[in-house]
């Protein structure tokens, strides 16, 4: 964590500084927030770089980061100045002059989660700052969404929310707009609200494991609910990005369970890594249901990057009363291109760069069990 803080500039007493000079010359995605136009309604005080300057500062001058132990003033710090990071590629100025940035919260995290780890954040501190800048707008407007509650029980599988308040009052006073007041007042009726929900300070405390998958797969469970653990097996679903060491989990943890490795389909149909792999995926799914008509443990050994790609294979496994656990593993970036060259069909580089444009790690919303292992930089 040293070596992030020390990347960032993080500021701490006695002076509680911000060393724009540093961070503006040592990090060009900071750079290129310079010019970047934001609309004059919302943003009178000017472009992305002078915004995220005073919400840096409004968050560095609140009591709740002063008070805060140096791990949440990384991650507070860290989501103040990335908060908008994405804004310089989604802006856009539409016909009718109004500057929009449609969809930077959630690419904003995509792009946050490379540049924390390629700094060297590992995943426990890492992905609570994606999830404090994908949502950080949704302590805004929240109250007018009727799926508040479902909404407020999600995010808080993968973001911490007090300090999500923190950062949205931080992005409120680090700004010049009408409607400040009303805003602010918003946040704290969000805080408020997952207080009284019990998910300000953690999740939302489901009876158990299977309540839990059942709600977040199924619209009409309610949270309360303690759901009967009807399943009968269990799937195992990896996920991480190629070179990581999945495959070694495996071989050191499935025993004698049979794997549908989605390299190996690869290898025997002839497809290689840059091309398109819907007969890959068509195998795969063929070969899990027939694993999963009889009922038996298996294991599925695949990137799985994407949130939407593993729904798809958590409801195909629930459908046939499935457990299913998925385990991420991560290496840090510094070793994962040596690891990946070392592979028997190494993923080419261009390949990979749009992988982590999409990477989406797994949270405990995902499944009703969720293993991180970290591999570490040996191997």
């Amino acid at each position: 964590m040293s070596e992030v803080a020390a990347a960032l500039r993080l500021p701490g007493p006695p002076g509680w500084r911000v060393d724009w000079d540093a961070l503006d010359r040592e990090l060009p995605w900071v750079r290129a927030m310079r010019g970047c136009l934001q609309d004059p309604v919302f943003h009178a005080e000017g472009d992305v770089w002078i915004h995220t300057r005073m919400v840096c500062e409004a968050m560095v001058e609140s009591d709740a980061y002063r008070a805060a132990d140096p791990e949440r003033r990384l991650r507070l710090f860290a989501a103040a100045l990335l908060h908008d990071v994405a804004k310089p590629r989604c802006t856009v100025v539409e016909e009718d002059g109004r500057v929009r940035s449609p969809g930077h919260s959630p690419a904003g995290a995509l792009d946050a989660r490379v540049i924390l780890w390629r700094l060297g954040l590992g995943h426990a501190q890492r992905e609570p700052v994606c999830g404090m800048i994908r949502h950080h707008q949704v302590p805004y407007h929240w109250a007018s969404r009727s799926d508040s509650r479902r909404l407020v029980i999600r995010m808080a599988e993968s973001t911490p929310l007090r300090e999500l308040v923190w950062l949205a009052q931080a992005d409120l006073r680090g700004r010049e707009c009408e409607d400040q007041a009303a805003q602010l007042e918003a946040v704290a009726l969000f805080g408020e609200y997952a207080d009284e929900l019990g998910c300000l300070d953690g999740p939302w405390p489901f009876a158990n494991d299977h309540s839990r998958a059942m709600f977040f797969l199924r619209p009409d469970r309610d949270p309360s609910w303690a759901a009967h653990d009807d399943t009968r097996f269990t799937v195992t679903l990896t996920s991480g990005l190629p070179g990581s060491g999945k495959s070694r989990w495996v071989a050191e943890h499935a025993g004698d369970q049979p794997v549908i490795e989605l390299d190996a389909i690869r290898r025997e149909l002839g497809v290689r890594p840059a091309e398109p792999q819907g007969a890959v995926i068509d195998v795969a799914r063929s070969r899990a249901r027939e694993h999963l008509r009889r009922g038996e443990p298996f294991v599925w050994d695949a990137t799985n990057l994407l949130r939407k790609l593993r729904r798809s294979l958590r409801e195909l496994c629930v459908g046939y009363g499935a457990r299913v656990r998925i385990v991420y593993v991560e290496a840090p970036a510094a070793a994962l291109p040596g690891r990946n060259r070392a592979r028997p069909d190494p993923v080419p580089e261009a390949v990979l760069e749009r992988m982590l444009r999409r990477w989406e790690p797994p949270d405990a919303s995902e499944a009703h069990e969720l293993l991180v292992v970290d591999a570490g930089a040996a191997g």
